[in-house]
């Protein structure tokens, strides 16, 4: 931890304001470091794992920004671009903006897939300062007239290696490509593959680079155990350790696959589990109905693909079952990254 407090970062007013109402009172190192620098309008490359502070570290600085930038509202234009690889992230981006950004009179947008569009291009229709987004339907709408990125002055990509492993990374370029030349760019991630470090170079000029903790390990706070079983034995044992082990009191369970996980489901409902679903083919109201479910604690087990392997901030996850293992590494850090969160064991 970090003897600074968020005050000695020089954040404007109203920012510090709506930090007190949120019990936010000391950065993270990621925080302390990257805050100053994306104030200055410097471009910055930010590596650290989950659970770190990465969406502060960005939103903090770039509402302080826009305190005291010139904001005159363009019809069909954003000032600044936050581009996110799933629904949840960013929703929950848009949440923590609208939270930090409470003192301040602001225009905020989410543009997200599996919804109605007519509400978000009501949302764009006059311009916005704030443009929260997934890279497909970002670009419906810019091919559909209802946006343009001309006078978008701020980029953020986050989790911009999580971008690359669903395919987003072509329309990635698309979108930069759409923007002035001369803008801050900030892009974070929690692992620098060859392909992200690529783009890094292509979109990034002069960046500050700041790394915390390395990026190939699990956290030190995270107990792990590994159970032999065969595969038909799975669904057995995990019914048995839900109905045995009373401190399984938040679980999220990881599965491969779309289908393995409404069948999970489903086996832990029938035995007495309260549990819920999330995964790709859900529609996003249904997504985020299941995250909240299981937020507010009314479901003690949310079943996932690796869509929520990342970006879902839910407090006090006490366990994370891998029914499969991911393919690699990375992935495997991120899911078990959903506990022991903010400090907590």
């Amino acid at each position: 931890m970090t003897s600074v407090t968020f005050q000695d970062l020089g954040l404007a007013e109203p920012i510090l304001h709506a930090l007190i109402a949120e019990k936010h009172e000391t950065p993270t190192p990621i925080q302390a470091q990257a805050i100053p620098e994306v104030m200055a309008g410097k471009d910055l490359l930010g590596l650290a794992q989950t659970g770190t502070g990465k969406t502060a570290a960005f939103t903090l600085p770039i509402l302080h920004r826009l305190v005291d930038m010139p904001r005159q509202m363009t019809p069909k234009t954003a000032h600044v671009l936050i581009l996110a690889p799933t629904r949840e992230l960013a929703v929950q981006i848009g949440e923590r903006t609208q939270a930090y950004g409470k003192n301040m009179r602001l225009k905020q947008a989410i543009i997200l897939g599996g919804v109605s569009q007519y509400r978000q291009v009501q949302a764009l229709a006059r311009g916005v300062d704030i443009l929260i987004a997934t890279p497909g339907r970002l670009l419906d709408l810019i091919n559909q007239r209802h946006l343009r990125l001309d006078q978008t002055s701020i980029l953020i990509l986050d989790e911009a290696d999580r971008m690359f492993d669903m395919g987003f990374i072509h329309k990635v370029r698309q979108i930069v490509s759409m923007m002035p030349q001369q803008r801050q760019t900030l892009l974070f991630s929690a692992t620098m593959p060859p392909d992200i470090s690529k783009l890094a170079q292509e979109i990034l000029r002069d960046p500050v680079r700041i790394e915390v903790a390395s990026t190939q390990v699990t956290a030190d706070r995270i107990e792990q155990g590994l159970y032999y079983v065969d595969t038909k034995d799975k669904k057995s044992l995990l019914i048995d350790m839900l109905n045995n082990d009373e401190e399984m009191k938040r679980v999220i369970v990881f599965t491969r696959t779309k289908h393995g996980a409404d069948r999970i489901t489903e086996q832990l409902m029938k035995a007495g589990v309260d549990t819920d679903v999330i995964h790709g083919d859900k529609s996003q109201n249904a997504r985020q109905r299941s995250l909240d479910n299981f937020r507010t604690g009314r479901v003690r087990v949310l079943v996932a693909t690796d869509i929520a392997a990342r970006g879902i901030d839910v407090n006090n996850i006490t366990h994370v079952v891998n029914f499969e293992l991911p393919p690699e590494a990375e992935s495997y850090v991120h899911r078990i990254g959903r506990t022991a969160r903010a400090g907590s064991e």
